[in-house]
């Protein structure tokens, strides 16, 4: 069994194709770029108990004498993690950290870091051997969907490849809370993302290195190489794109919120059909931190559906549909706004524009299992109802349709299972970024989602 999580929308150009994350443009023969080369690594007991947890990896640790020339060797995990190793300090000490364009602060363990177990299993920054090393002494907190780390702030030079920046600002963890952190191998998190969401406001590493002008071109771009008999796992490149690893031009679209790499999407379509709640633009993140695609329980629903997923039955989702199905139907058909529906019906507070629930909640989150459930069982009902109608179905295949997806839902902890035999037999997803098309297969959306 493969374990289906929810689907994060914006992962899709990480996954298909090289996702170049800064500016643009690069030395059309490769020249002058760094590289950061991306290791696979098999399967073991130990990591497939990790990797049920999220963002929990287990594989080999690299050490300096697995870098050569200006590459840094990163590990693949099951296509769920890439990492590699950084040195701080001089002379450097070796980290392995994950390259997270979900967060923006550089964090590993320190030599202070005495109640946390997972300091304990993995490599811990001294400063004390550190001829570069600069006192900052501020304290911060960080949360993680996978747990939380804190610390204090100092600062050193960090080894980049053959690169050097100097007096980068980090943090050195005193506490990691979460298992995720014990059984990982990886020891930090270099963070990719923007200087907005930074914690004590460090600039992250690629701001620090367009400051000192280590770059030919402000670009970095990932090479994720999905062969899982390939000894390299791909490559993590800063200052440019390396043609030898596509085919053919990139699409670029605009940073829609400096924060997250954050764009705007349109609709996602199972098999050509399209699943409505983004037909009309959504908001996205490009993650590289997470080996998850999520998304909207509305849309989730309908892709368990479609690729026969097993979730926990909804017994408000099946009491709005029996219920209230007809009567969403018969309102949509009479041509009222499908934002009211659910307020005309009683099922949501309405403020005479829109409902006070601004949009469909997840409703297996421990937040949502009160008033609001059946307000969210509503709003969904409205989508799936509404593009069945544009397939000119008929009530009673539309109103079972609805009750299918309701026994779809996933369960409350998020998971739902489909059988791995099945694949060959799944739609295709397709993801509409920048009025262009994606199509991921069966196999490349399920082995995210392990």
């Amino acid at each position: 069994m493969m374990r289906h999580r929810q689907l994060l929308l914006a992962t899709a150009c990480l996954w298909a194709l090289s996702c170049a994350s800064l500016l643009s443009a690069s030395a059309p023969d490769g020249a002058g770029l760094l590289r950061v080369s991306l290791n696979k690594n098999r399967l073991d007991g130990e990591a497939l108990a990790a990797a049920k947890l999220a963002r929990q990896q287990d594989s080999r640790r690299l050490g300096a004498a697995a870098r050569h020339g200006d590459e840094i060797p990163l590990v693949d995990y099951l296509n769920t993690q890439y990492f590699g190793v950084v040195g701080i300090g001089t002379p450097p000490q070796n980290f392995t950290v994950i390259f997270d364009t979900g967060s923006s602060n550089l964090w590993v363990p320190s030599s202070r870091c005495y109640f946390s177990i997972a300091c304990y299993f993995h490599h811990r920054y001294y400063s004390r051997k550190s001829s570069t090393y600069k006192a900052d002494g501020e304290t911060c907190k960080i949360t993680y969907g996978s747990g939380a780390i804190a610390g204090f702030f100092s600062k050193d030079n960090v080894l980049v490849g053959d690169l050097v920046v100097k007096s980068q600002k980090f943090i050195e963890t005193t506490r990691e809370t979460s298992v995720s952190f014990i059984l990982g191998k990886f020891d930090g998190i270099l963070g990719l993302g923007y200087p907005q969401i930074s914690v004590g406001k460090a600039p992250p590493i690629w701001q620090s290195m367009q400051e000192q002008k280590l770059l030919a071109d402000n670009v970095f771009s990932f090479w994720l190489n999905r062969n899982p008999e390939a000894s390299s796992g791909g490559e993590l490149v800063f200052g440019g794109v390396d043609p030898k690893h596509f085919k053919g031009n990139h699409t670029y679209v605009p940073v829609s919120r400096k924060g997250y790499w954050q764009f705007n999407m349109g609709d996602l379509l199972i098999d050509g059909h399209s699943t409505g709640f983004c037909a009309k633009g959504c908001a996205a993140i490009a993650d590289s931190g997470t080996s998850l695609l999520a998304g909207p329980t509305a849309i989730v629903a309908q892709v368990n559906h479609a690729i026969g997923a097993e979730g926990i039955i909804s017994t408000e989702c099946k009491e709005v549909v029996s219920q209230y199905g007809e009567m969403i139907l018969n309102l949509l058909i009479a041509q009222t706004d499908p934002q009211k529906v659910c307020g005309q019906i009683g099922l949501c507070m309405f403020d005479g524009t829109h409902s006070v629930s601004e949009g469909i909640e997840s409703v297996v989150g421990t937040e949502n299992l009160g008033s609001n459930v059946m307000c969210s069982a509503c709003q969904m009902a409205v989508v799936w109802i509404e593009n069945q109608l544009r397939e000119n179905k008929t009530k009673e295949l539309i109103l079972q349709y609805a009750n299918q997806l309701c026994e779809r839902l996933p369960s409350p902890n998020g998971e739902s299972t489909v059988s791995c035999h099945q694949i060959s037999k799944m739609p295709k997803l397709a993801f509409t970024i920048a009025n262009k098309t994606f199509t991921l297969t069966p196999e490349q959306v399920l082995s995210s989602s392990l």
